[in-house]
Parts: C-alpha cells; sequence; structure tokens
C-alpha cells in the first residue's frame, strides 16, 4: 500500500506546480463526470455538533472503492486550527484490501478548485476578463488558479474579504502570480462589473455576501463556500431567478444555496451538460450558478490521479497498514507465542 504525506504533498505540489495540477484535475474530472453514472452516488455522511461537522464521503465505480474523511470547522482559526482538515483512501473492490492512503487537505484545495474550473470551463462566457471573489480565506488562490486555466483571459481580480489581513496575504499570492489585483471594501465592489463571481465564505450561518441586484447581466457564479445545513452564501433571490448547477441534487438538496427552495424547484446537475443531456449557458447576457458542495466522485478522481501522479516516485512512499498472515486463516499464529520475561 502507498501513502502521500503532507510534506511529500507539498513537495509534489511544488515540483510539479499547482496551476498544472489543478488543469490535468479538471480533465481527470471531466472524464469521470461522462461516467457519472457508473458511481455510487449517495449524500455524505455526516455527524454535525455546534461547532462544525465530521464528513465520510464514499463511492465506487465496481473497480475501486474510495473514501475521504474530511471536517469543517469555521470557528478553528480563532483557536489556531484550520477550518478543513481531509485525509481519504481507495482500495480494490475484487479483495476489499486498501490500496493508497493520502493526506488530502491540500488536495481538496486543488480539487474544489478543479471543480470550479470544470464548471467555469462548461459555463461561463468564453470572453470573462474579470473575477470577483468573496472571501480570502484557504481557497481563494486556488480558485483564482482554477478560473484563469480555463479562461486566460481573466487577469483581473477583486478581492473582499471582511479580515483585511487575510485578504492582503491572498492578494500578495495572487500577484506573485501574475494577477493584477484590488483589494476591495465591500462584496459589492468585488463583484461589479465581473465576469465570473467565486464566493468562498466559512461562516456557519445563512449568511447574505451576495445580493441579487448586485450581479452584472451575463456573470458565472460559482458559489463553492464550506456547506452544511443552515449554511448558505446567496441571496435567496439568485438562485430564485437564475438556472442553478449542482454535483448531486440530493446532497445540495441538504447542504447547498438551494436548501431554502421547493424540493420540486429545478435544477440541473453538471454531468448531464458535460454529456449533452442537457443544455449549459444559454446566452451571453444570462447568469449561471453552480451551487458546489463537493461530492465523493470529485475525491475519487483526485486520489486516483494522485495515485498514478506519484507512483514510483519519491513522493509516495509504501505503509505497512495490512496485516498479511503467512496462513490468512491463521491470524493469531501471525502473533507467535507469548514472550515470557
Amino acid at each position: 500500500m502507498r501513502f502521500v504525506s503532507v510534506a511529500n504533498m507539498r513537495d509534489w505540489i511544488r515540483t510539479t506546480g499547482s496551476e498544472h495540477i489543478i488543469t490535468d484535475l479538471v480533465n481527470e474530472l471531466e472524464t469521470d463526470f461522462r461516467r457519472w453514472t457508473d458511481f455510487e452516488r449517495e449524500p455524505r455522511i455526516a455527524s454535525h455538533s455546534s461547532l462544525g461537522v465530521i464528513e465520510l464521503m464514499p463511492t465506487s465505480d465496481g473497480v475501486a472503492y474510495g473514501f475521504k474523511y474530511v471536517n469543517g470547522h469555521p470557528s478553528n482559526p480563532s483557536r489556531g486550527f484550520q477550518t478543513v482538515t481531509a485525509f481519504g483512501v481507495l482500495a480494490d473492490v475484487m479483495t476489499g484490501y486498501p490500496t493508497f492512503l493520502s493526506e488530502m487537505t491540500i488536495l481538496t484545495a486543488l480539487r474544489t478548485a478543479a471543480v470550479s474550473g470544470l464548471a467555469t470551463r462548461h459555463l461561463a462566457r468564453e470572453d470573462s476578463t474579470v473575477m470577483g471573489m468573496i472571501g480570502a480565506g484557504s481557497q481563494a488562490v486556488f480558485q483564482a488558479l482554477a478560473v484563469r486555466s480555463q479562461r486566460p483571459g481573466v487577469t483581473r481580480l477583486r478581492l473582499f474579504d471582511v479580515d483585511a489581513a487575510t485578504a492582503e496575504t491572498a492578494s500578495r499570492h495572487l500577484r506573485t502570480l501574475g494577477f493584477d489585483v484590488s483589494v476591495e471594501s465591500s462584496a459589492a465592489a468585488a463583484v461589479r462589473g465581473a465576469d465570473i463571481i467565486t464566493t468562498c465564505t466559512a461562516d456557519k450561518t445563512n449568511a447574505t455576501v451576495l445580493r441579487a441586484d448586485e450581479v452584472p447581466a451575463g456573470a458565472h457564479i460559482n458559489a463553492i463556500g464550506g456547506d452544511c445545513p443552515g449554511k448558505t452564501e446567496l441571496e435567496l433571490e439568485i438562485v430564485r431567478r437564475h438556472r442553478v448547477f449542482v454535483e448531486h441534487e440530493p446532497q445540495t438538496r441538504i447542504e447547498g444555496e438551494i436548501q431554502l427552495l421547493p424540493a420540486d424547484s429545478p435544477v440541473t446537475e453538471l454531468w448531464r451538460v458535460i454529456t449533452g443531456a442537457d443544455a449549459g449557458r444559454a446566452s451571453s447576457d444570462e447568469v449561471t450558478v453552480f451551487d458546489s458542495v463537493g461530492f465523493a466522485i470529485e475525491d475519487f478522481t483526485a486520489l486516483r490521479y494522485v495515485q498514478k501522479a506519484t507512483a514510483a516516485t519519491r513522493f509516495s512512499e509504501p505503509i505497512d497498514l495490512i496485516t498479511e498472515p503467512e496462513d490468512p486463516k491463521d491470524l493469531y499464529g501471525m502473533i507467535g507465542a507469548p514472550v515470557l520475561v
């Protein structure tokens, strides 16, 4: 069994390049979205508390099985901890043996960005040049890279965060990466004239960080902030008024922006646009909304990509996690006789 540690994940990304990995992941995700119905598709298993949520996200395509363990605790940074931590596992369906273990805190950021990139590829206007971002935390830089990977004309970025220091840190990274960044004084200023809008906030509440009257005609919105029941970012009128695209509708009904809409409100799963089963953007002035909450198939894709990319390299290592007695029916015999002292 192979293992990618935090240190090896960091070194692999530094060596390969975040933008290159995100671009690869967008392509890998598109491949798996095209075979969406081959996968087991169930909403994540969640354990909620007053401070956050711990979740398991499992799926299988009948050949391999994968799951991610992930938490979401918005108040963690005030106590010196990250909002999100994660790890993931792949296993062989035929034997049930785990084959791969990886950190997924950093990988989830890349995966989440790549999913936004995939939605941008299929829903945003091709002539997009300006990105507005509300929320400058852990996801911000990755999200900007994902959008640019699919819309290279996007070089202007307007950024807003309630934490000025966080906004300055993100803007410094983004300028180093070639973006023309301005830190704005409000969410409304950040999205003014934007072709693509990303909301990535973490507060566990029904917040309104973006109002319907602030959304420019023709904009595409990636609403990707950490989601859970009772957590929203968009004014409800935005998802009432405009076409909404989701990953797995039953899960998004629980955790996404559409959780406050009637259960029969129309939405389109993104895989249907990618396969041509449903239409995407209808016109240049249409506003499209990708209500993304993250789904297990995306983590499966990311894990398989990293497993292949790091195989036979210094970035993965063997881990002794599988017990293999000489006689598979004699587990006690592997322990041997007690040692007398």
